[in-house]
């Protein structure tokens, strides 16, 4: 299998996921709303079947998986932004966003239903964004 191809989606996979559960953990204590906070659980599990889907073994992501010698990692620059829970939700929800965008494009190579379940994953989070950004505002 094609190496990169694994790191950038074994990458966006976990870039995902975590971005969901920071949003996930504002809809469940700072908004307090079920459906928000489930919603979320459910998109980050449709990202788990998705990748599930492909034919590419979890085992084979871990064992491309090098953090360590990642050219990128050493790159992180953290911007100033105000310490507010508006602030955080949007900052991870396009972090999500971007990173199912990338699962979208690259799982194309391997799974082109993949891809496509990918795709409708990111338009529901652009509408469950503007959802919770109604209620934070």
């Amino acid at each position: 299998m094609d190496k990169k191809l694994i790191r950038i989606i074994d990458a966006n996979i976990n870039r995902s996921r975590e971005a969901l559960r920071v949003c996930e953990e504002i809809a469940r204590f700072i908004l307090n709303n079920r459906k928000f906070s489930l919603r979320l659980k459910n998109i980050r599990h449709d990202i788990t079947r998705a990748v599930k889907s492909m034919p590419i073994p979890y085992k084979v992501f871990l064992e491309e998986r090098n953090s360590k010698c990642d050219v990128g990692s050493d790159m992180v620059v953290y911007h100033k932004r105000g310490i507010n829970y508006t602030d955080i939700l949007v900052s991870n929800m396009k972090r999500a966003q971007e990173a199912v965008r990338v699962l979208e494009e690259f799982s194309k190579v391997k799974s082109k239903s993949a891809s496509a379940r990918f795709q409708k994953i990111r338009f529901v989070l652009y509408q469950t964004e503007k959802n919770m950004l109604r209620d934070l505002l």
